[in-house]
């Protein structure tokens, strides 16, 4: 019953988008300009970069015709703590045919989540556990039998299945699931009680070089500045390099490969090496907020529920260099989600205030672990049992036009059923996740939503290009990860081809109008999401 009124409800759906108001290419053009700049230093977090980077969305919102967002003011400060790790010295793994030494950002990089002066392990006893994953509801556990308690463990990216060339296994197959990202790889051996967590890098099933890595973990590194500081996270978490992780089971007797290729069979049981590790660093550390900026429009009919936008607004600030320049820019990401961010607010503007609210969200501290739209998921301004649903962006198409529109770990919400009538009214679509290995639907901000219960969209241009077709889509998209993604090179560039974007931000604005003007609509996840528990205490609470 509930599928056949959805699907009469989407009847009208592809009438309104054909109406909307003109996206700004102007817009889209002048703010990437802008907040790329080597003015504004890369846009991180805490830095006096962010001043002037909120400062200049504030600017945008207000003449968009936006009011303050949150009771009169125009930002949301996102406690922080910064950590930098100084004096790093090398991992030593001892014991085995000879001592290996791995050196800090070459072989390795380290770094933490406790808040205290000093990180280090002794003699720490080093144990291989596979992929790291402990899943009761498929039967899976690398942990099982083993304890970890003050040791290091080394673990694998991705899932145990990231090489199944279709969605069928243990853990979707080919989709990377929440087990296989970084964050809960981490969080897991901390439960464990393991003193060191290093991860294995691998280019494919991490979906980025090493290069990413490296930057992406030395510096200031930002946590939330919540109660305990932190203390129950493990001393040292951090990566190393495939050929450096070879060299250690090479000294260790073991055959990495072999171990690798026994650690994606369900049963696995870890190994330890007979290695112990040392290693450590001193932590300066810095306490401080950063700020989310949010404006709204206020609804007519139903004020106090919200449709929500959201973009991220940082970026890495300074980096490693590459030919002199230490700047990484982040102008694909996510200056053009921010650039989106604004043009969407001037359509709805102009289009005048729906039944309900419309909020736009531009949140900090995406790159440091989605902390600034997880802090406002646990803090919310507008309750989430009143926020119906809304879009995430994160970089947005310069590359030209496309045939198709990709949903992100499609399958999981109603959202889904609801963007489609919008796609197909551009003669789009609906295409099929490129890389779903790369885990996009657990990497950006819609998913400190999801994880509480609020279904947002993540999608956009496919790779198959009105110009150029499936090839010439797949090469931009390799090429810009392979020498843009998180370098100095993400830089605003005059030649970009906005003509996809304002394609997949006209497909944003019908979803977002038609969900802010049809208050019957309260879109759920599929009753196989993960999220849908969530959802449904939520709305029963708000009733």
């Amino acid at each position: 019953m509930r599928a056949a009124i959805l699907s009469l409800l989407l009847l009208g759906t592809a009438a309104s988008a054909q109406t909307s108001p003109a996206i700004s290419v102007e817009t889209l053009k002048t703010v990437t300009q802008v907040l790329s700049s080597d003015a504004y230093d890369g846009r991180a977090p805490t830095t006096p970069a962010e001043a002037k980077t909120v400062a200049y969305i504030v600017e945008r919102m207000k003449a968009a015709g936006l009011k303050p967002g949150n009771k009169g003011a125009w930002t949301q400060d996102v406690p922080m703590v910064e950590i930098t790790a100084t004096n790093v010295q090398p991992y030593v793994f001892t014991g085995g045919k000879a001592p290996v030494s791995l050196a800090y950002r070459t072989d390795m990089v380290a770094g933490t989540y406790r808040v205290a002066p000093k990180s280090s392990v002794a003699n720490s006893d080093v144990v291989f556990v596979g992929y790291g994953i402990t899943a009761p509801e498929k039967g899976w556990d690398d942990y099982a039998g083993v304890d970890v308690k003050g040791k290091t463990v080394v673990i694998l990216i991705n899932d145990a299945d990231w090489q199944t060339m279709s969605r069928e296994g243990p853990f979707e197959g080919r989709a990377m699931t929440w087990y296989g990202r970084w964050p809960y790889k981490f969080e897991n051996a901390a439960k464990h009680g393991a003193a060191a967590a290093i991860i294995v890098h691998d280019t494919e099933p991490a979906a980025y070089p090493w290069a990413v890595v490296q930057s992406s973990w030395t510096g200031p590194q930002l946590e939330l500045d919540e109660k305990g500081d932190h203390l129950d996270q493990s001393q040292i978490v951090g990566w190393m390099q495939r050929a450096a992780a070879e060299r250690v089971f090479a000294s260790a007797g073991k055959d990495y490969a072999m171990l690798a290729a026994a650690a994606k069979v369900k049963g696995f049981k870890a190994v330890p090496l007979g290695l112990k590790l040392s290693g450590g660093f001193d932590n300066t550390i810095k306490r401080q907020a950063s700020k989310n900026v949010i404006g709204v429009l206020p609804g007519t009919a139903a004020p106090n529920d919200y449709v929500l936008y959201s973009a991220h607004w940082d970026h890495l600030g300074r980096c490693d260099a590459v030919d002199g320049d230490d700047i990484c820019n982040g102008a694909a990401d996510n200056a053009t989600g921010v650039a989106g961010l604004v043009a969407l607010a001037e359509a709805q503007v102009k289009a005048g205030p729906a039944k309900r609210s419309i909020a736009f969200l531009a949140v900090t501290a995406e790159e440091s672990g989605l902390l600034g739209s997880r802090y406002y998921a646990e803090h919310p301004i507008y309750p989430l049992a009143h926020t119906v649903g809304g879009v995430n962006m994160d970089v947005l198409n310069v590359d030209g036009r496309a045939k198709d529109f990709v949903l992100t770990g499609a399958g999981k919400s109603e959202i889904e059923d609801l963007v489609k009538p919008f796609v197909a009214a551009e003669g789009r679509v609906i295409g099929v996740e490129a890389n779903p290995e790369r885990g996009g639907y657990y990497r950006s901000d819609h998913f400190s939503f999801a994880k509480l219960g609020v279904p947002m969209l993540d999608g956009g241009s496919g790779e198959d290009l009105v110009v150029g077709g499936t090839a010439a889509g797949h090469a931009k998209r390799e090429d810009y990860v392979a020498n843009r993604y998180h370098k100095p090179a993400d830089e605003y560039d005059a030649k970009w081809d906005w003509s996809g974007a304002v394609d997949d931000l006209t497909i944003y604005y019908g979803l977002g109008r038609k969900l802010a003007d049809d208050t019957s609509l309260w879109p759920n996840w599929y009753k196989t999401a993960e999220f849908r528990g969530i959802r449904d205490r939520d709305r029963a609470g708000a009733k």
